[in-house]
């Protein structure tokens, strides 16, 4: 990986290689987190796209981003229940860093700006990127969303620390290594079942009779990779005891993840993405699990648009996932998946929300949309493989 700061420096770079052609390898070298080798991943899209295909994802994701714009309020917060803040809002800062765009610069950098600034205010002294009161725990409430929420805003800071002003920078380096410490400090944070020690649950208990779950997991893993590409302190016990919790999620009778080892053994779609992603975190994506898990994933419909539970959030995980896979994975993955987003996109740039994710508004399924749609640029320094 490279430094943060080269980052920025390299944005045009690799803008100007997304619209001639396929996306550029990052530098060689070993990943801090995982320990894996980034160098060989030139030919990920290369033998995939066509240059007619480029041009279909540049125009439907920078009419994305147009409609995102709209969706800002006067705070810098993207539309969306307060429940989802500061998680969509961050999601959506996400999509547009994907398509190469820096807070301060451009079209859309002072709305970067606003929307990173809206992020941090949401902190509590404790850490925590999210400031709703917790009560007791039901579905839909601050107590459920509120750990998505952080890892996701956590995630979205340590990915634009090194871009902007300097105070700007400073204010965020404090509010990532905070948001790191309660990341860690609620680690199997419930001690009732070995098995799921290493994971992340909910801020409080509830009904249900599990310590952690894969969802929240994949969140958790995926920012502190992110701090941890950005020279945060991350123990690698933490990482070692997460990448044990994963991989006890998978099951082998049904060659896929599972929301949660002792209660809810759900095998979705956005589980199977989850489960690949967070080994690739660890440098595990050429695990027989991942795999298997794979070739499941590969079995979905994917092709016909909404055909998937929680589609948007599903296609974000599994075609991070496919990337990280690489190879034919990728290739069979990837164009049904771009065609049913591209030909499904509204007028106005967004992608209407289903039954499962309506609550959160089309900002936030647009930007998942978006992120979805933007592994082969391979600009967001989290996601390169």
């Amino acid at each position: 990986m490279l430094s943060r700061p080269s980052f920025v420096l390299l944005f045009a770079v690799l803008l100007f290689a997304a619209a001639m052609g396929p996306a550029l390898s990052p530098t060689q070298g070993a990943d801090p987190l995982s320990g894996s080798d980034a160098g060989h991943v030139a030919d990920i899209a290369s033998f995939v796209l066509s240059p007619s295909q480029w041009e279909r994802i540049d125009t439907s994701v920078d009419l994305a981003l147009e409609f995102l714009a709209t969706q800002q309020r006067r705070d810098g917060s993207f539309n969306t229940l307060d429940t989802g803040q500061p998680g969509v809002t961050s999601l959506c800062v996400l999509a547009f860093l994907s398509r190469g765009h820096v807070p301060g610069e451009g079209p859309y950098g002072e709305r970067l700006n606003r929307a990173i600034d809206y992020v941090l205010s949401k902190q509590r002294s404790d850490g925590l990127l999210f400031n709703l009161p917790i009560g007791p725990w039901y579905y839909g409430t601050a107590t459920h969303t509120g750990i998505y929420n952080h890892a996701i805003a956590g995630l979205m800071l340590a990915e634009v620390y090194g871009m902007g002003d300097a105070e700007r920078q400073e204010r965020i380096r404090a509010g990532v290594s905070q948001a790191v410490a309660f990341t860690l400090g609620h680690q199997s944070r419930f001690n009732r079942n070995r098995q799921e020690q290493g994971g992340w649950r909910y801020l409080k208990l509830s009904d249900h009779r599990s310590d952690a779950d894969l969802s929240i997991t994949a969140w958790q893993l995926l920012f502190l990779r992110s701090a941890k590409n950005a020279e945060f302190e991350v123990p690698q016990k933490a990482i070692n005891e997460a990448m044990g919790y994963v991989e006890r999620c998978f099951d082998p009778r049904r060659g896929t993840f599972v929301y949660c080892i002792v209660s809810g053994r759900l095998a979705t779609p956005a589980m199977a993405g989850a489960g690949i992603v967070s080994l690739s975190m660890g440098g595990r994506h050429e695990s027989a699990s991942a795999r298997r898990a794979a070739e499941w994933m590969q079995r979905l419909p994917f092709d016909r648009y909404r055909a998937v539970e929680r589609y948007h959030y599903s296609a974000y995980y599994c075609s991070q996932a496919a990337f990280q896979l690489g190879g034919d994975d990728w290739a069979r993955f990837y164009p049904p998946l771009m065609n049913a987003l591209v030909e499904n996109q509204e007028s106005d740039g967004s992608w209407q929300r289903e039954a499962r994710e309506s609550v959160y508004g089309n900002a936030y399924s647009t930007a998942l949309a978006v992120l979805a749609l933007t592994p082969p640029y391979q600009i967001l320094p989290i996601y390169q493989r």
